[in-house]
């Protein structure tokens, strides 16, 4: 397949020590070549070496590089590739893009160099979108099931299972032009059930793995919850080591949500500090409290912070009912100080989800809330090195697409509908499966897809 030359900046934009300008398509090193001097020409190096040179407009000299030269097919991309190691200012990286770009290159697309790969046969879709969940990744548990998927662990077993879909649909062939055989129909009915189920029990294991998958892929929206003054903002700064949110003695300090990724063992959540929920007449603060009541509505998940040095009110009380349908844990604070709450009814309220004390102050019980979050959302029985992990969207909303087709099919044999019928059902699921692969995919899902990337990936 024959494309065109593109070019990118692969490295994030800014001052750093190194950036990186990657080529790749069938005039890559042809290319790189009009603007690079050196004692050894580009299109004489051999491949996978690398080489030190300057960079030209003419006779004034733009930029001191090192060029990577990789060709074909032993790429990324299967297509000839040069990646240009410039200094990291964002004036050089630039006017070195645009020399490219005028000498023949085209500037990529987001995502354009994975989707060659993909479509150049060097990895199937499943590790495409691999790719851009290891880049995503936040913690090391989530950047193991990208690097698995990448290494084609999920797609050898969405192959096995297409495959064992196609056996069976070559057996119904066989019935259907075969029909004057009686025991025929009777073996294939049996067989067809037989590869269903095992097709189903397979497809609902994988499924199995979605819930901390997808947790690990996207992390948790996370609101901090609770009336003012009960240490929400310092349970923030507890949790992302670090003084973000501003902690004072006075109930409304804070007004407006602050936002902060964090790993707790393994579960990464995106923390959202929220203003104190409570009747206010400021207008400022009245503002803040609506914003907080909309991101408890959002949330994945909530930690809601009471003060065990105050009886409970009514505002407390209403908090665990806005909470009932998420999942929660009670964060019951300031340990260091009188408890006056009545523990029995808290635990009342909080109708199963955990109960722990912590104590800001004193920094007393963060490591047992950190373990009942993991606890609360990873079971352990999942390894990030499980062949069979899921965690993208897509894939998940496929699998239990396919499994809908599966069972049509079972139900189909079992009401005795003829076997031409149920084969459709069947043929659905294997493209269903497909679609995981990229094996039978729609090209504006493609680009849907990988328009997604960051540019120069």
């Amino acid at each position: 397949m024959d494309f065109d030359t593109i070019a990118a900046i692969s490295t994030p934009p800014g001052e750093g020590a190194i950036a990186i300008i990657r080529l790749s398509g069938d005039e890559a090193i042809q290319i790189a070549d009009r603007i690079f001097y050196a004692k050894k020409r580009l299109n004489d190096a051999e491949s996978h070496t690398i080489q030190y040179g300057h960079i030209k407009e003419e006779d004034e000299t733009i930029e001191e590089v090192m060029v990577s030269v990789m060709r074909a097919p032993r790429t990324f991309t299967r297509e000839d590739v040069v990646e240009i190691n410039c200094h990291g200012g964002i004036v050089s990286v630039n006017r070195v893009l645009q020399l490219l770009l005028k000498s023949g290159a085209r500037l990529a697309e987001p995502g354009e160099f994975t989707k060659r790969a993909f479509l150049n046969g060097r990895i199937d879709l499943s590790q495409a979108e691999a790719v851009m969940d290891l880049i995503r990744a936040k913690t090391d548990r989530a950047m193991g099931v990208a690097l698995k998927q990448m290494d084609g662990n999920l797609s050898r077993l969405i192959r096995h299972l297409r495959q064992e879909i196609l056996d069976a649909l070559a057996q119904v062939e066989v019935n259907i032009d075969y029909p004057e055989y009686d025991d025929v129909e009777e073996m294939t009915v049996r067989m067809l059930l037989e590869k269903t189920h095992l097709v189903k029990a397979s497809v609902n294991e994988l499924l199995k793995t979605a819930s901390e998958g997808k947790i690990l892929r996207e992390g948790l929206a996370t609101a901090i919850i609770g009336r003012p003054n009960v240490g929400k903002s310092s349970l923030l700064n507890q949790l992302i080591q670090e003084d973000k949110a501003i902690v004072t003695d006075i109930a409304g300090t804070t007004r407006d949500i602050i936002e902060e990724y964090v790993n707790v063992r393994g579960v990464p959540l995106r923390l959202i500090d929220t203003a104190g929920i409570r009747e206010t007449e400021d207008i400022v603060e009245k503002i803040g409290v609506e914003r907080s009541r909309k991101a408890l509505a959002e949330a994945d998940f909530l930690l809601l912070v009471l003060n065990q040095n105050e009886p409970l009110t009514k505002e407390d009380e209403a908090l665990f009912e806005a909470a009932r349908d998420t999942r929660f844990v009670v964060v019951l604070n300031k340990t260091d100080l009188e408890r006056k709450i009545d523990l029995d009814e808290v635990l009342r309220l909080a109708n199963g989800e955990p109960v722990v004390e912590t104590s800001m102050l004193t920094d007393g019980g963060i490591r047992e809330l950190e373990e009942a979050i993991k606890t609360l959302f990873f079971t352990g029985e999942i390894d990030a090195g499980d062949a069979t992990y899921v965690s993208n969207v897509r894939h998940i909303a496929l699998l239990h697409q396919a499994i809908e087709a599966l069972d049509a099919v079972i139900s189909g044999v079992e009401t005795g509908m003829p076997v031409d019928i149920v084969q459709i059902d069947m043929t659905r699921a294997w493209d269903l499966l497909g679609e995981i692969t990229g094996d039978s995919v729609q090209d504006e899902l493609l680009d849907q897809l990988f328009n997604q990337f960051c540019l120069g990936k």
